[in-house]
């Protein structure tokens, strides 16, 4: 596909002061949201993440049971999506969570800088899928994004789709990086071109991450896209949703762009690991810290 040409078929981005603008409006409207209904539909789709450096087959192991002990000790409120990790720990997670609706999320493809081969980029995605994952979170180039090295980045995630063909494949567009409105409406539609399910914001191990500003960009690029194609693409913001306010702004901004045919958790995610926590405690009404 030349996907260059494809991106000519597309209006330009919002311009910065619109999407200022627009955003502070939804700010407001998302105080309708800031109740136990809408957290409960947030936690439930969380992909609960751990990406550190000192993660173990012991830490993952406990991190992943801890959340599906949560299936019994809190039967009321709906369990997390996925537990979202590096692919070396595939299996370790799967053989937690064996027997159970928890789905396994994988990044792969070089993350977080995504700065190596294709060729490895395209293997790891390979063996993450064959060792069980569920859904792969990879990310899109910013170094040929902010060169204009389209066709070039796309192409990449391409090779990345073809290895997950049968499993959920999300694109990080890093939009931090990417900073203005219309690198962030490129990146979402390019990701869209080459097979995404999911656009996601950020990979969480940048300064910037997600923003209410890059959501809203993301989300009339999701909304464009399936108006031009029929197919609906999902959003995952990741990196910085911390509180039960950002998680309740976000499921907003989805809302009035999107509407709440998007609000199910196959086309809705948040990326968080403390956020778990805090939205569990607005839910119960005290103070948890079960993870």
């Amino acid at each position: 596909m030349d996907y260059s040409k494809e991106l000519e078929k597309y209006a330009p981005a919002h311009t910065e002061a619109q999407v200022v603008k627009e955003v502070a409006k939804i700010k407001v409207a998302a105080n309708r949201n800031e109740n136990t209904d809408v957290y409960k539909f947030c936690y439930s789709a969380i992909d609960l993440t751990t990406l550190s450096c000192n993660d173990s087959v012991e830490s993952v192991t406990a991190f992943a049971r801890k959340a599906v002990e949560f299936y019994d000790k809190y039967p009321h409120i709906p369990n997390v999506a996925s537990i979202c990790i590096y692919p070396s720990f595939v299996e370790t997670v799967g053989l937690a969570v064996e027997s159970t609706p928890m789905r396994i999320t994988s990044v792969a493809g070089g993350f977080p800088a995504t700065q190596t081969f294709i060729e490895v980029k395209a293997l790891e995605v390979a063996m993450a899928v064959e060792n069980g994952a569920d859904e792969i979170d990879v990310v899109l180039n910013v170094g040929k994004m902010l060169t204009g090295a389209y066709d070039e980045a796309a192409s990449e995630v391409e090779l990345m789709r073809n290895e997950a063909k049968d499993v959920v494949f999300k694109v990080i567009i890093e939009s931090g990086a990417l900073k203005t409105p219309e690198l962030i409406r490129k990146a979402s539609l390019l990701s869209m071109f080459t097979g995404a399910d999911f656009i996601k914001t950020s990979t969480g191990k940048i300064d910037v991450a997600a923003t209410p500003e890059a959501a809203f960009v993301m989300c009339h690029a999701i909304k464009d896209y399936y108006n031009a194609t029929g197919r609906k693409v999902g959003f995952k913001a990741a990196g910085g949703v911390r509180t039960p306010a950002d998680a309740a702004l976000y499921y907003t901004i989805v809302e009035e762009i999107l509407g709440k045919e998007w609000l199910t958790t196959d086309l809705f995610r948040i990326g968080a690991s403390s956020a778990a926590n805090n939205i569990l405690s607005a839910i119960e009404d005290k103070d948890i810290k079960y993870f």
